[in-house]
């Protein structure tokens, strides 16, 4: 993939590595119908980022453990660079 594409796909997983987040939230804020940036689809598919329901039945938007070490490998990669 692009470094363009891994810097948007950075931005979406420190947007959410805080906390959870609605699904609606990130989905409007995220979600791209252009084929040449597809964040969140490409978060996705590489299994950075899991949908699960909340006690209240929400759906919520959270970072898989792939998703922490693809922030960490690239916030090391950005300090050191």
């Amino acid at each position: 993939m692009s470094e363009a594409l891994d810097a948007l796909i950075l931005d979406l997983l420190e947007s959410i590595a805080p906390r959870p987040r609605p699904y609606r939230e990130v989905i409007d804020a995220w979600r791209t119908s252009c084929p040449r940036l597809p964040v969140w689809e490409e978060a996705l598919d590489r299994e950075l980022l899991e949908l699960h329901s909340a006690d209240d039945g929400a759906l919520l938007v959270r970072v898989t453990a792939s998703g922490r070490e693809f922030l960490a490998r690239h916030r090391f990669a950005a300090a050191a660079g």
